[in-house]
């Protein structure tokens, strides 16, 4: 029989089950907004040296602003977040991804390409400031255990982003009378993702949303060790320096690499084919998080990063057609590896997990230095022979996965 006082705690139990829920919902739909703006970021990359007529190396400048914003947001991110609370540092970065996106109304006026870098170095302070919010919020609504499938799944939304964000830039950015001379079409398209990251902004200031800084500060008693003191932490950071780096540097070139070594592929044709690996990437993500219910997620970040080795390698190998399949593949086996790395570097961290997220979403800026050294190499010698970067990284991936397979094995 209940008593009054057993309703009381039955009603706040079935109000608070909603929130976490449509937390977990809201939180999901900014995996898809930095995807599409991490999609288009690889599509600027042609267009600009088609527009604005930059080499490769300045072409890869553009990764450089974006993912250098990451690591220059990141700390201070996860200070706010630690005064504020998760829902603070994500409506400042929503807020920051706007301002930038519109800023590419009055960079595409002046047709100024370091006016461009200054645009997506905005909102690339906003989505760092997301970044560094919804990826340890969305491990930490929930099990500890499940924290790997979980980041995951909300990881394959990006996933999704990334797939419109090439065929949206395709069909925007190089089709029609004026592509290939105009940026007009770049402010459309990003004045409309402004506003629609401002009405997800809006509903987020609405809508309650879990505080679990008590429920850290709880866990911090029973810690003892510091930050730097945790091993798969440390390992995360810096695999996740050469993972996003790997990530970052495949997607920046796969225009070049496909319009050089597949005959009578034209640019927009490339940029579609772009969205087709986002697919891969995506569908990775789907059936990785299915998998790891049966594999454990150290396993099979192992195997995915040794195959994209042998993948890299054909990749360098430049046989015509055979080679550009090869690059596609390399999107699903790389699908699983930064949701995996991060949540395997933020568990048990306890009172520590926003600083290390902070940490972690710093080492992005591995991304920000990749596609200007694969330029280089690009201009100097090829495109295909730049792709023994990323080769290199996804080795490091490999070990880390090892270690942390033996770690839960001992």
């Amino acid at each position: 029989m209940l008593t009054k006082h057993s309703k009381v705690q039955t009603g706040v139990y079935r109000h608070a089950e909603p929130s976490v829920r449509m937390a977990l919902m809201l939180v999901t739909s900014l995996f898809f907004l930095w995807g599409l703006s991490y999609g288009l970021l690889d599509v600027l990359n042609k267009h600009f040296q088609e527009t604005l007529h930059v080499s490769k190396a300045q072409s890869g400048l553009l990764q450089a602003a974006y993912f250098g914003a990451y690591f220059i947001i990141a700390l201070p991110a996860g200070f706010l977040m630690d005064r504020f609370g998760y829902k603070a540092g994500i409506l400042l970065g929503l807020c920051l991804y706007a301002a930038g996106a519109l800023l590419f109304m009055p960079a595409a006026n002046a047709a100024s390409f370091p006016f461009f870098l200054f645009a997506l170095f905005v909102i690339a302070l906003g989505l760092g400031c997301l970044e560094t919010a919804a990826n340890p919020y969305a491990t930490v609504l929930g099990d500890a255990k499940g924290a790997e499938r979980r980041l995951n799944l909300a990881q394959s939304f990006n996933g999704l982003g990334q797939f419109v964000g090439p065929l949206l830039g395709g069909a925007l950015f190089f089709g029609g009378s004026n592509a290939g001379s105009d940026n007009s079409s770049l402010q459309t398209t990003y004045v409309v993702i402004a506003v629609i990251v401002l009405l997800v902004a809006a509903l987020f200031a609405r809508t309650p949303m879990p505080d679990l800084r008590e429920q850290e500060s709880s866990i911090q008693r029973q810690d003892s060790k510091t930050l730097w003191q945790h091993r798969e932490f440390v390992g995360g950071v810096v695999t996740q320096f050469f993972y996003v780096a790997a990530q970052v540097g495949v997607g920046a070139f796969f225009i070049n690499y496909v319009t050089e070594h597949w005959a009578s592929m034209t640019s927009q044709s490339a940029a579609y084919l772009l969205s087709v690996a986002m697919i891969c990437f995506m569908c990775g993500r789907f059936f990785s998080t299915w998998l790891m219910g049966r594999i454990p997620a150290q396993r099979l970040l192992m195997v995915y990063a040794w195959i994209n080795v042998a993948l890299c390698a054909v990749v360098v190998s430049g046989v015509e057609s055979v080679s550009v399949v090869a690059l596609v593949a390399v999107f699903f086996f790389m699908s699983i590896m930064f949701p995996t790395i991060f949540a395997m570097g933020v568990k048990n961290l306890g009172p520590h997990t926003k600083r290390g997220s902070s940490f972690l979403i710093m080492a992005i800026v591995g991304g920000a230095l990749m596609p200007y050294f694969m330029g280089l190499v690009a201009d100097h010698f090829s495109t295909a022979l730049a792709y023994l970067l990323p080769l290199g990284c996804f080795v490091v991936v490999a070990f880390y996965g090892r270690s942390g397979l033996r770690g839960r094995e001992a």
